[in-house]
């Protein structure tokens, strides 16, 4: 399935492609998910609704796909030798707008996907699967180098821990989650549960 899709997708250029998950992304801050429509997305990208069909296969993938593509990069090219520094460096990949931008998108978005069987899947899929993987990686190799020891039950916890307290910024404190607030928050929570040194 997934040759498949990639087959499909291949037919329009990167730019074109960026061009229209970017204008999903601006729908959906304009009206959400449940109100956005494939025809509301071939007007803005001047598309055929046949062409975003036979690209993405329906709304759910277009949306997954289009919060993936505007991710700034992962882990892919972090490797700063201790897990701490790891956690800094994805961090700051972000910078306060463009986490201010995440938040409100992502809060528009969990009541639908919680609500959309299809939608979870493709979120699942395009999103939760590949950070868990990536996050799973960056943990292995403090693992391997003594920082976290293997059997910490914190391991299986990063990831709630870190959209934890990207999502609770905005709900306890009305404010947007900023660099400042996660580093601190990676110091004096994800580290110290995982056993791991918060001074370089």
């Amino acid at each position: 399935m997934t040759e498949v899709a990639t087959a499909r997708r291949s037919r329009i250029t990167p730019e074109r492609e960026a061009e229209l998950y970017e204008a999903v992304l601006d729908l959906l801050r304009e009206v959400g998910y449940d109100a956005l429509t494939m025809d509301a997305v071939a007007a803005r990208t001047k598309s055929s609704k046949a062409t975003l069909y036979r690209q993405w296969g329906g709304k759910a993938e277009l949306v997954a796909r289009a919060v993936r593509h505007n991710k700034p990069g992962g882990f892919a090219d972090i490797d700063t030798g201790s897990l701490r520094g790891d956690l800094h460096a994805l961090t700051l990949n972000s910078d306060d707008c463009q986490m201010e931008q995440s938040s409100a998108l992502m809060r528009g978005l969990a009541m639908a996907v919680h609500g959309n069987p299809e939608l979870l899947a493709a979120f699942k899929e395009h999103l939760i699967e590949p950070e868990m993987a990536e996050f799973h990686r960056v943990l292995q190799r403090a693992i391997d180098r003594g920082e976290v020891r293997a059997d910490n039950p914190a391991i299986d916890f990063v990831m709630h821990m870190m959209i934890g307290g990207f999502a609770a910024r905005s709900l306890i404190d009305e404010q947007p989650p900023t660099q400042a607030f996660l580093l601190k928050y990676i110091d004096a929570v994800v580290l110290p549960a995982l056993g791991a040194a918060t001074t370089r």
